[in-house]
């Protein structure tokens, strides 16, 4: 059970929607970190990097300023540091199956995301992985991606830039097929689970 700083229960995404901010059941994790709930209350708190909640939550559930915020930090590490000019806006951040997963900083910026995809063949596909150039090395992606394999039932998939499949690997993804180019990156592809 996923539990609050109260003491009381964390409302998970699989028990009720809209999501509230909810937190991993483990402590934040010392892994170096790669580049690339409770409504309203307190869940977990990482004080070495002044990080508040892990936040997971559907569309309908954030407000303007706030998915501006985190299609901001999407926008800065994959379009401008790896300088990929593609689409970022892709159309599925709205529909009704995606969740979008992140920590706060100390003053509630997202500092760290992924989104969760609800596929058609029942899987759920991690993407945009990103964390702000002054937060790496501290777990921060690693707390997110182990909060997602925690929370999600079935086969999660994901498109790993190929320089990142051993930190996957380290999670438990196992890769499934061969290298690929995307936007003029390695990637790989790799699951885990059913």
């Amino acid at each position: 059970m996923i539990v609050g700083s109260a003491g009381s229960p964390c409302t998970s995404w699989q028990q009720s929607i809209p999501v509230a901010s909810v937190a991993v059941g483990t402590p934040p994790s010392s892994d170096a970190e790669q580049p690339g709930g409770n409504a309203g209350g307190k869940c977990a708190r990482d004080y070495r990097h002044g990080v508040s909640d892990l936040h997971d939550r559907r569309f309908a559930d954030l407000d303007v300023g706030l998915f501006h915020d985190l299609l901001r930090l999407r926008v800065d590490v994959f379009v401008v540091e790896q300088a990929c000019a593609y689409p970022e806006l892709d159309g599925r951040d709205v529909e009704p199956g995606t969740r979008h997963v992140w920590i706060g900083g100390s003053n509630g910026d997202p500092v760290a995301y992924l989104r969760v995809l609800a596929e058609a063949d029942g899987s759920h596909r991690i993407g945009r992985v990103a964390t702000r150039t002054d937060r790496r090395g501290g777990g921060l992606a690693g707390r997110l991606v182990d909060h997602v394999v925690a929370s999600t039932p079935g086969r999660l998939v994901l498109d790993a830039q190929s320089q990142l499949e051993d930190w996957y690997l380290a999670k438990g993804f196992v890769r499934t097929g061969d290298e690929f180019t995307e936007d003029g990156i390695p990637h790989v592809p790799m699951a885990w689970g059913d």
